[in-house]
């Protein structure tokens, strides 16, 4: 039976370490909305908290900004519908 291998973030390239997509990938997001179903807000929170994290790694030293629609992919797909 192969051992399940949890879709976290591998920093500073923000790529799952379990499939190597950018994370937060959709098995994460599936995880992250099981473990916070009873608070959306506080998930949106923690996202966005990781938005901030995760702008400041993939900003370069050259001061070139991080990949753009960052927000897409960390916060947005989070809210409710």
């Amino acid at each position: 039976m192969p051992r399940y291998r949890p879709h976290v973030a591998a920093r500073p390239s923000w790529r799952c370490r379990a499939c190597g997509a950018p994370w937060p990938c959709s098995p994460a997001r599936l995880a992250l909305l099981g473990q916070y179903r009873e608070d959306r807000i506080a998930l949106l929170v923690y996202l966005g908290t990781l938005l901030c994290e995760a702008t400041a790694d993939l900003t370069d030293a050259h001061g070139r900004h991080a990949p753009q629609r960052l927000a897409d992919r960390f916060v947005t797909w989070a809210r409710a519908r």
